[in-house]
């Protein structure tokens, strides 16, 4: 029997370096340090679809002015290759725009997308798509998304968007450019649109213990079944914000409400990339937030013990965990502008 499973992991190996890369999907777990994923896997009586991850790797993830980095340095180190300064938002650490994976794939005939369950102008998405000095600029990195052809975005921040200071209506001139604009999950789902935005809210998604229900997966679900009917494939970037936010507010119950969230999208993404061989996903997150440490735990109720170090963020090293084709290349230790450069490669961008 132990044969046969080295037979199989050999031949899952062999098969995963040859397989050409045609999709990625990047989900970035926002704060999500090895003890947010822990005490997920605790709450949810001992197991997570993450463990099923092929490979494992580790990024450093410090700014170019700090050793500890915020979410806009963090990401616009994976979008673009290049370690900047915290609140960067797709600019290197000398204020010059970067060109973004988002933007490389669109420029190979790919389809691009965008998930999120905080504002689509926050740091993390924003950094895939827009070039601004400060990530509090948040009306001008939504005009930022007309000057792409990203073909779907979902988050929050609506008021960017239509309530504006400079009073451009930027709904209407999404509209003007033959993308289909919703404001609620249930017109989200029914759209037949091939080029879609959805705003979800005025500012960010609620907590999904406040009512958000299954916003994250299903709207991810949505973008992809978009995203793959073009057949040189597709980028996106799905994001679960609020991991972060539990960090910051030393909440443990909303740290691990919001992991169980977030892996309920990883399961997802894996049973694609079993469906479609040539489908790359990566998982990571940009830092981890709050110091948080578990002190105890019940796999059987699903209670987590824990204590924070910090209200904010923290320098610790963040997993990487990849599966399907080319997940090999993700192992190791390694910076995490590296991260930008094997997307690259893997996509032949």
């Amino acid at each position: 029997m132990k044969k046969l499973f080295l037979i199989f992991c050999l031949l899952s190996t062999i098969q995963s370096d040859a397989q050409q890369v045609k999709n990625v999907l990047f989900l970035i777990g926002d704060g999500m340090g090895v003890s947010q994923i822990y005490a997920g896997l605790t709450a949810n009586h001992g197991h997570l679809n993450l463990e099923k991850c092929q490979f494992i790797g580790f990024h450093r993830n410090q700014a170019s002015n700090q050793y500890v980095t915020d979410s806009a340095a963090g990401a616009t180190a994976f979008a673009t290759g290049f370690q900047t300064y915290n609140s960067a938002i797709g600019v290197d650490s000398t204020k010059k725009p970067q060109v973004t994976l988002l933007e490389l794939a669109e420029k190979k005939g790919l389809s691009t997308g965008l998930v999120t369950t905080c504002d689509i102008t926050d740091a993390t998405p924003s950094s895939f798509i827009a070039h601004q000095e400060k990530r509090s600029m948040h009306e001008e990195i939504a005009a930022d998304f007309l000057k792409t052809d990203v073909d779907v975005f979902i988050g929050g921040g609506r008021k960017y968007f239509n309530q504006r200071k400079d009073g451009r209506n930027l709904v209407e001139e999404l509209k003007t450019k033959n993308y289909e604009v919703v404001d609620n999950l249930q017109a989200l789902k029914e759209s037949k649109s091939l080029k879609l935005v959805g705003l979800l809210a005025e500012e960010n998604p609620v907590k999904i213990s406040e009512g958000r229900g299954e916003q994250l997966l299903e709207s991810a679900q949505k973008a992809v079944s978009i995203l793959e009917k073009n057949k040189n494939g597709f980028f996106a970037m799905i994001e679960g914000s609020q991991i972060d936010w539990g960090g910051h507010a030393n909440d443990k119950d909303y740290v691990t409400n919001e992991m169980i969230d977030f892996d309920k999208v990883i399961g997802w993404a894996f049973s694609y990339a079993d469906k479609h061989p040539e489908t790359l996903v990566v998982i990571t997150a940009d830092h981890e937030t709050g110091g948080m440490a578990l002190l105890g735990g019940d796999f059987k109720t699903g209670k987590v013990e824990a204590k924070f170090i910090t209200g904010g963020h923290t320098g610790q090293m963040i997993p990487v965990f990849s599966y399907g084709a080319h997940a090999k290349d993700f192992a190791g230790i390694y910076h995490n502008y590296d991260i930008f450069k094997k997307i690259k490669k893997a996509l032949n961008l």
